[in-house]
């Protein structure tokens, strides 16, 4: 009975495992993303931040090492040229000038022993009493008395500059930007305490993307919404290696008085007719994953990586310059998901 139960134990055993068989596993669909059509670049208007500077910043420090004694001013005060803005402790300076000065008499003291000699060993030698070799060595060792005290004075005249240099004075009117100089911190020759925007003409300075042109012209909008015309005065003559980034300073036309040093306002700009091989995309097409910017191109349902340079960019768009073509469609959100020759579906436009 029992061996005649035993195949149908089996057969149930083997019901049972094929009832907890894994399905294959179900192909994944491609996603979908939204696409957008390239544009080819026109003579557009596009608009970059800028900050107001003065035209002229000069950092200021010591001409000679020391410990500041007194800070006279703070950061955001309007100071007047040859206002004293800081004061090193000068005892050691003092006690140079002391040391220069007792040189610089014994240095005369000698000088002067030195013409009594030749005055006296010309009159001997007048009488022949001594030779002309002796003279010589008087003559010579006065010559080398007078350039000892020459040398004692001059060390006198620096030391006493460094004794004035111990106050540190405005160069010019202005507003101290930055102080970062405390009393009672020891500060060598030439570290920056404070920085100085000198009074008078202010610029916008603006950051151009690398390969881009800055325009000769343009316009500041303040926050009131008053526009002020813009000159282009210089360009930096290399691109910031941080940023990759090009620096321009824009002079203003115009009223000045609503500029805050420091603030930041929108700058306007024409751009020049567009070259060949430029684009105007939405912004949210542009993607960097430490490789350069590049744009996602969907081609018979896969994506590929475009490279692009970076031309400007205005709020929504960007203008690029690359191996592009008009009507081609690019990926224009969720690019940091795709990879090269990924498949993908395009939702309905």
């Amino acid at each position: 009975m029992r061996l005649a139960m035993f195949p149908l134990f089996l057969g149930v055993l083997l019901l049972a495992g094929c009832g907890d068989a894994t399905p294959p596993p179900q192909a994944k669909a491609p996603p979908f993303v939204r696409t957008v059509a390239v544009a080819a670049a026109g003579d557009t208007a596009f608009g970059l931040s800028g900050t107001v500077r003065a035209r002229v910043e000069s950092p200021l420090a010591f001409q000679v090492g020391g410990r500041i004694a007194r800070r006279a001013v703070d950061a955001g005060q309007h100071v007047a040229a040859e206002q004293v803005l800081f004061e090193l402790d000068t005892r050691d300076l003092e006690q140079a000038v002391r040391a220069t000065e007792a040189d610089l008499a014994a240095a005369e003291a000698a000088l002067a022993t030195a013409s009594a000699d030749l005055v006296r060993n010309r009159q001997l030698q007048q009488r022949n009493y001594t030779s002309e070799q002796a003279l010589q060595r008087f003559e010579l060792a006065q010559r080398e008395a007078r350039t000892r005290r020459d040398a004692a004075a001059a060390r006198l005249t620096q030391a006493r500059n460094a004794l004035g240099y111990g106050r540190l004075q405005a160069p010019a009117a202005g507003v101290l930007i930055d102080v970062v100089g405390e009393a009672g911190q020891v500060v060598g020759a030439g570290q920056q305490v404070a920085l100085l925007a000198q009074a008078g003409e202010r610029e916008i300075e603006v950051h151009f993307p690398a390969g881009a042109t800055p325009p000769a012209e343009g316009e500041a909008t303040l926050a009131d919404g008053a526009s002020l015309p813009l000159a282009l005065r210089e360009t930096a003559g290399a691109v910031e290696r941080q940023g990759r980034t090009l620096r321009a300073r824009y002079t203003v036309r115009g009223a000045q008085d609503a500029l805050v040093l420091g603030a930041v306002v929108r700058a306007r700009f024409r751009s020049a007719a567009a070259a060949e091989g430029e684009f105007v995309l939405p912004l949210g097409a542009l993607n960097e994953r430490g490789e350069g910017p590049r744009v996602w191109r969907v081609k018979e349902g896969t994506v590929s990586p475009v490279p692009v340079t970076l031309l400007a960019t205005d709020g929504d768009t960007v203008r690029v310059r690359g191996a592009l073509a008009a009507d081609d469609r690019v990926v224009s959100l969720g690019t940091h998901l795709l990879v090269d020759n990924m498949a993908v579906r395009e939702l309905p436009r």
